[in-house]
């Protein structure tokens, strides 16, 4: 009974093609050069005001920009001639060594087949100019990174880079590497293969739920896919699920975490130009919202006030217009 009541509301939801009432932007950033793609928040660890959004501009001499809470690029952490920066993700607490932990990002570099980590807000190279991903296929197709997201072990402290790619197999479509720095430097190992394809699109996607301990990625053509985020706990499918809640592709998630568990997952329909939300602990389809964006690839949220504008948190999207839009996350009704 419970599934054909989710398949009559799902038939309900998509037989009204019209879109709901349009969300202003408290901020609308400076345009990139090129095409804006994924952001990601960074939180400053005693003055939330000083906060930055990296996004990337998608190009073969892309970047990494970066924007303050005003939505104006800050020159001097924008990192430039990046072949083809894709998605981006950030992480606290890196450790260097037996004393130094410094927060990071971590992103795609599409044309060199390779991730970059930097630290932050010092934007310092931390890879020796790079990582390579997927290296053990011959066909170099199969080698180009896209999607990618961090997770952060709670008890070992190890963070790891899933990552994506712009096309690959029906299995261990994904590919989890575990940063390891030491007295050699900094290098990445892969810690395993996981993640089901339905050969219909492609994935990119992908977010982290580092307190629950799951991955979601975004099976463009066919739904929300869910695995544990911990390498040790298999390779297993946990759920599909949301793909009846969309117009066409499936794109950009965020996870918008709340105390006990609560909070939600907040995924683009592309095309549709509106956000899915879905229960962060059943995953079950809450409601949609339209902010006003264009074809929005990528997404990301933090749930704590950071100044006097965006007072119950941020989320950021990314808007087809070479822009990303900021909303003070109360207009999302979270």
């Amino acid at each position: 009974m419970r599934n054909s009541i989710i398949l009559i509301v799902a038939i309900i939801f998509l037989s009204c093609d019209k879109k709901l009432p349009p969300v202003d932007p408290d901020i609308v950033s400076e345009k990139v050069q090129y095409d804006t793609d994924d952001p990601a928040i960074w939180v400053h660890p005693t003055d939330a005001s000083k906060s930055i959004v990296f996004g990337t501009d998608k190009d073969t001499n892309g970047a990494i920009y970066a924007f303050d809470l005003k939505g104006k690029v800050i020159a001097g952490k924008t990192i430039r001639n990046i072949k083809y920066p894709n998605n981006i993700d950030v992480e606290y607490g890196f450790r260097i060594n037996d004393s130094i932990t410094v927060d990071v990002i971590v992103f795609t570099e599409r044309e060199r087949n390779r991730i970059r980590l930097f630290s932050v807000p010092d934007m310092k190279p931390l890879d020796n100019g790079g990582f390579q991903v997927f290296e053990e296929e011959t066909d170099f197709e199969l080698r180009r990174p896209m999607g990618i997201s961090l997770y952060k072990d709670p008890v070992s402290k190890n963070i790891y880079a899933i990552v994506s790619r712009k096309s690959g197999p029906a299995h261990d479509y994904l590919h989890q590497y575990q940063f390891i720095s030491d007295s050699t430097g900094i290098r990445t190992k892969l810690a395993r293969k996981f993640g089901k394809f339905s050969e219909e699109k492609e994935i990119e996607a992908i977010a982290v739920d580092d307190e629950l301990g799951f991955v979601y990625y975004s099976d463009e053509g066919v739904g929300i896919r869910k695995y544990y985020a911990d390498p040790a706990k298999g390779n297993e499918e946990l759920a599909v699920f949301g793909g009846e809640y969309f117009k066409d592709d499936i794109e950009g998630i965020a996870i918008a975490a709340k105390p006990n568990g609560e909070g939600v997952l907040i995924v683009s329909d592309q095309q549709k130009g509106q956000f899915n939300l879905f229960s962060r602990k059943e995953n079950s389809f809450i409601r949609a919202v339209n902010l006003g964006t264009i074809a929005t690839d990528g997404c990301d949220v933090v749930t704590i006030p950071l100044n006097t504008m965006f007072t119950e948190g941020l989320f950021v999207a990314m808007n087809e217009q070479r822009d990303f839009y900021f909303y003070n996350l109360e207009k999302l009704g979270l």
